[in-house]
């Protein structure tokens, strides 16, 4: 499977900002190595001029970073996938720390909104990961399994492997300049993939499992070479193209 090198721009970057920057990237990556993805996952409201940058970038792919499980209806304020792939986005997140612990989502509307996504006809990624203090009451197995399982419940199991991802992102790792080490990424992602072989059968060894976590130009390269990591998921590194780029060659 290639590896995917997932941008979140999370809430940053006007239209014109978001254009520059993808621009910037695409020169700078014109030429990937070998089995290598970009991924540009950015706000609603630059979604489109996004895509209009990328348009020549084949290896590119655009992202959003939410939606409403719902076809359309009174939500306002809110976006449905449709609207979103009518941007061009072909994928979206679920999930995210951020979403789950500042905006209150829980582990079954994550999960809905997942199966929800992969219906509409978006690659889902769906985020996961423990709190500090979660980890050093050593409750990674149960953080995870919870997680994982509720976020994938609704996902048949004849779905496509490659429309689904899932990354790893210790919440004390997020934009805090802490990264977790080799052996505590290949402890979770070891977990990870178990699960996944357990909810998809051997189907599950196929999806791409990324880490997310201060992932940085200077440590990219340790991180994509360990063992079921098949890509990473990049925030405050990815507003920069010097630095993204830096990180998708590494």
């Amino acid at each position: 499977m290639n590896k995917l090198f997932a941008a979140n721009w999370k809430m940053h970057k006007t239209q014109a900002e978001a254009a520059s920057t993808t621009s910037d990237l695409a020169r700078l990556c014109s030429s990937l190595p070998a089995g290598r993805e970009v991924l540009l996952i950015a706000p609603f409201t630059a979604l489109a001029a996004t895509k209009a940058a990328i348009s020549e970038a084949h290896h590119f792919a655009l992202g959003a970073q939410n939606f409403y499980p719902a076809t359309h209806g009174a939500f306002t304020g809110e976006i449905s996938p449709a609207m979103l792939m009518d941007c061009g986005a072909s994928y979206a997140l679920s999930g995210h720390s951020e979403r789950r612990h500042i905006l209150g989502e829980t582990d079954a509307f994550v999960g809905e909104k997942t199966a929800f996504g992969l219906k509409a006809g978006l690659k889902m990624i769906l985020c996961v990961g423990e709190k500090l203090e979660e980890r050093k009451a050593g409750q990674l197995t149960e953080v995870l399994t919870r997680q994982i399982r509720a976020g994938l419940s609704g996902v048949t199991a004849d779905c496509d492997a490659e429309s689904i991802s899932v990354a790893y992102e210790p919440v004390w790792a997020i934009g805090t300049g802490l990264v977790a080490g080799p052996t505590e990424i290949l402890e979770a992602h070891a977990l990870t993939r178990k699960l996944l072989v357990e909810i998809f059968g051997e189907k599950g060894r196929q999806v791409r499992i990324l880490y997310g976590g201060s992932v940085k130009p200077d440590n990219a390269a340790e991180i994509i070479a360990l063992d079921n990591v098949d890509g990473v998921l990049v925030g405050g590194a990815s507003l920069k193209a010097d630095d993204f780029s830096r990180i998708v060659l590494a």
